[in-house]
């Protein structure tokens, strides 16, 4: 399975999260000029939704290996800390930026992609044990 051989997520775990926290931060607060059109009016929303799923992906994966939580604490302190940095995002947007605006759906977007990692990664046919 090439899941095996994707050490680097192991071994960089740490790194990795913050770098993309990092750039979702930047992506989310920043005027973005003029984005593609994906052809349907709830593109945002699936890219919210995928870039949660993935961050929670990374945060269990950074607690696991790089902090030696279990499994399920990772899983846990990985979801609460994706729900709350997206909610934070929202709160930064709607607040320190003149060019992005708070939105419920956003949030709600992520936290579906948050749900969707821990189901995801609760599995034990699938779990991270497995990688």
């Amino acid at each position: 399975m090439i899941i095996k051989h994707l050490w680097v997520l192991k071994k960089y775990a740490l790194a990795i999260v913050i770098l993309y926290s990092v750039a979702l931060t930047v992506v989310s607060l920043v005027k973005l000029n003029k984005l593609p059109d994906v052809g349907v009016s709830f593109g945002d929303k699936i890219f919210h939704f995928l870039t949660y799923c993935v961050l929670t992906f990374l945060w269990v994966n950074a607690l696991f290996y790089f902090f030696k939580f279990t499994r399920a604490k990772a899983i846990i302190v990985a979801a609460i800390i994706s729900i709350g940095f997206g909610i934070l995002i929202e709160v930064l947007q709607g607040t320190v930026t003149a060019s992005r605006a708070s939105d419920l759906y956003d949030v709600a977007a992520n936290t579906f992609g948050v749900l969707l990692a821990v189901l995801v990664m609760s599995q034990k046919s699938i779990g991270i044990k497995n990688l």
